[in-house]
């Protein structure tokens, strides 16, 4: 190890050392200088290391975390129970002029701003105004499903029932003119009996004898 080395070294010696360590020096026999802090008996000198190089500590900002979004209070908008009463499930409703009770239930009760709205197929079909009850007219023949919706002051659905399916059984026009046929009366009264199928009435025509 040549001298420069040496003298790198011992200054990193003295970086490396407690503050209150001594630092001595002397020539070996090959004429070498060299640096301990343990002049063990010799013909040593005291060394002074310079001063050190010292950087103040960078302070770090750590990002801080998003405040979380305020939580909305979803139990006050909440209904254990949201149901259709009436008509019973796959129920088989008669009537031809297609008419049907359609009875609902909440728990607890509507609160405060809130209604009741009943769809149909996925279509609105009444809105209850404190009701618990709809009275819906001229339903097609065929099966149709039923849905309950509680709804806040603004018509926005906050809960939904499970649908309620049911079948609605009418006789045709075709049918109740063969129970019971039309008469002269009849026609543009009776759904079944439309004036345009009303028979043309024979005009008495009077009798000219032949002269």
């Amino acid at each position: 190890m040549n001298v420069s080395h040496r003298i790198f070294a011992a200054a990193l010696l003295a970086c490396a050392l407690p503050a209150v360590a001594e630092i001595y020096s002397y020539t070996d026999e090959q004429g070498n200088r060299v640096f301990t802090d343990r002049p063990g008996g010799r013909a040593v000198e005291s060394v002074k290391p310079g001063p050190t190089n010292r950087m103040p500590a960078v302070e770090t900002h750590r990002p801080q975390a998003p405040e979380p979004a305020p939580t909305v209070d979803t139990a006050k908008h909440h209904y254990s129970l949201l149901e259709i009463l009436a008509p019973q499930p796959d129920a088989t409703i008669r009537d031809n002029a297609g008419g049907l009770l359609v009875k609902v239930a909440s728990t607890p009760g509507l609160l405060p701003g809130h209604r009741y709205r009943l769809l149909m197929d996925g279509y609105a079909a009444g809105l209850a105004d404190g009701g618990s009850q709809f009275v819906l007219q001229n339903i097609d023949r065929g099966t149709h499903q039923l849905t309950v919706e509680v709804i806040d002051e603004n018509g926005q659905p906050l809960q939904s029932s499970l649908p309620r399916t049911f079948h609605m059984m009418r006789t045709s026009l075709a049918q109740r003119r063969m129970v019971n046929p039309c008469k002269k009366d009849d026609y543009g009264v009776r759904p079944e009996c439309p004036l345009k199928d009303k028979p043309k009435e024979k005009k008495d025509i009077p009798f000219v004898p032949f002269l």
